[in-house]
């Protein structure tokens, strides 16, 4: 984890990785699939049910979430089931959501 001492010292190539991270944080339909995925591993067509919209949809917005190592995969059959890549996706929902119910 780095400390607020050590944020000044971010070379280009990591500040131009983390820009491009809240970039994709910032949309509420990966907000959404994030938090659906925070509690268990799902199959498209169940996000695709839960939050009404069409499986192209979803599996374009789990594309970009895949790419910036935001959720992960795994095939079972033809199926392909995602879950977030690992902790650290948590805190950062957990961490936006503390800094913006605070008064």
């Amino acid at each position: 984890m780095v400390n607020k001492s050590k944020l000044h010292l971010l070379d280009n190539a990591t500040t131009v990785r983390l820009s491009e991270t809240f970039k994709l944080l910032g949309d509420p339909t990966r907000i959404k699939i994030l938090t659906i995925l925070s509690n268990d591993e799902m199959c498209v067509c169940d996000i695709a049910a839960t939050l009404q919209m069409g499986q192209s949809a979803i599996s374009h917005q789990l594309r970009l979430l895949r790419s910036a190592r935001l959720v992960k995969f795994r095939r079972e059959g033809k199926e392909a089931w995602y879950s977030l890549d690992d902790n650290h996706v948590v805190v950062l929902l957990n961490q936006g959501l503390q800094h913006i119910l605070h008064n």
